[in-house]
């Protein structure tokens, strides 16, 4: 990924361009009103930054002992440029790291196929988080 850097950091407060995004991408541009919660002081978040500006990021945290993989935001005039993909896989290598052999997610039902690119399978049936529709995802990343 030619031109871009990565930031992961424990904890929301120690990597605040991911709340930037997050407010950008969510709360703004998606109408989500409870983007931010008790999980984000003790996630893992990761921004990945271009031209020296944020311009996506993501979270991983431990759910009952299973990597939970979430909050992936790109902004806008970024999309398509597969740095989605970047953060998940960035963040998927942290949980490998330290010793997880799967991760999970929670899809927004438009962006399943996105996950599904990436090796996720879908489990469960869907619900709504906020207004939107979503579906429990899974991959295994370890053996």
């Amino acid at each position: 990924m030619s031109g871009f850097t990565l930031k992961i950091a424990e904890g929301l407060e120690n990597n605040p361009d991911a709340k930037l995004i997050r407010e950008n991408v969510f709360v703004y541009e998606q109408g989500f009103e409870k983007e931010f919660d008790d999980i984000d002081p003790k996630a893992v978040h990761c921004v990945v930054y271009g031209g020296g500006f944020p311009v996506a990021a993501g979270r991983m945290f431990n759910c009952d002992g299973q990597a939970h993989i979430g909050r992936i935001a790109v902004v806008k005039a970024y999309r398509g440029k597969k740095i989605g993909s970047t953060v998940v896989s960035a963040l998927e290598d942290y949980a490998k790291a330290h010793g997880y052999k799967e991760t999970a997610l929670s899809a927004q039902v438009r962006a399943k196929e996105f996950y599904q690119k990436l090796g996720y399978k879908e489990f469960g049936e869907e619900f709504f988080d906020e207004y939107c529709p979503h579906i429990m995802m899974k991959k295994i990343i370890s053996e």
